[in-house]
């Protein structure tokens, strides 16, 4: 058990869609991608840092920072983190799949996620139904060897689309994957997460939570937005009740990420932030 879990009741537990049953606890860990630059500059004191956080979970394994794959798995035990989500590639799962079953089994990860969708211009319908075809293909592969196919929208699926969402038709169609929310980017997309937590439950099975400055304007591409991450509640992303309703629907995993360059500072007052909120 890390520090940062909470039994609500011994016993208890949770059906959840796409799920067998679970225990109503959840963990708060970190995407290792919020220490980059740190990894390729020491890795092994990077993981000290993490280790000394507190932090027990992570999300990666796809990028090595010198290390070969026998190492990065022998550093992560060494430090007690485990890697609950590998990260992998859109162009993975449609065209090698198998790979991203072995990166997860060989790190022991209950899922996988992709964080983007190649596309050129604008984000279409028609990218996303060919994605949806892809998800739904390699996520059945997945599932197979016990691992759960997650996809993580950022803000270019939330264009309209017969008065929803590109994003919400993906999320209606895909049927063999799940999701993963990250509350900056659903925000930065000009959606509120919590009412989208609420509009499909069930079909977000972790979180990233980000929090973002107050004044930053919407758009629907990424750039030039790190500096705008924000120590956890200090920002217009609603983390409080974006916890609450995650852990009502029994979410469990809540992988803090910081792209800016003030992330050592940030992530400690991040982490104090989402235990003051039920004493995690």
């Amino acid at each position: 058990m890390t520090l940062f879990t909470k039994h609500i009741k011994a016993g208890i537990l949770l059906i959840s869609l796409g799920f067998t049953s679970v225990s109503l606890a959840h963990e708060v860990g970190l995407q290792m991608y919020s220490l980059r630059n740190h990894f390729a500059e020491d890795p092994a004191k990077t993981l000290d840092q993490i280790q000394d956080w507190g932090i027990e979970t992570v999300e990666g394994g796809r990028d090595l920072y010198g290390f070969t794959v026998e190492e990065m798995r022998s550093e992560l035990d060494k430090h007690d983190i485990s890697i609950v989500s590998t990260d992998t590639s859109f162009d993975e799962v449609r065209d090698n799949p198998m790979a991203a079953v072995y990166r997860a089994k060989f790190y022991g990860a209950r899922f996988t996620t992709v964080y983007w969708i190649p596309h050129e211009g604008t984000f279409d319908i028609e990218d996303a139904k060919a994605a949806v075809d892809v998800f739904n293909k390699a996520g059945k592969l997945l599932a197979e060897h016990g691992v759960t196919l997650q996809y993580h929208a950022h803000s270019y699926e939330f264009l309209p689309h017969e008065n929803e969402t590109i994003f919400d038709y993906m999320i209606q169609n895909v049927t063999e994957a799940q999701f993963q929310m990250d509350v900056f980017w659903f925000k930065t997309g000009g959606m509120e997460p919590v009412s989208f937590l609420k509009k499909y439950p069930g079909r977000f099975t972790s979180l990233h939570l980000k929090d973002r400055r107050h004044g930053t304007p919407n758009k629907l591409d990424q750039k030039g937005y790190s500096d705008a991450n924000v120590v956890l509640g200090k920002g217009d992303t609603g983390i409080a009740e974006v916890v609450a309703e995650a852990k009502k629907q029994g979410i469990k995993y809540f992988f803090i990420e910081d792209e800016s360059d003030r992330v050592l500072k940030q992530v400690p007052l991040s982490i104090e932030y989402l235990k003051s909120l039920e004493k995690y």
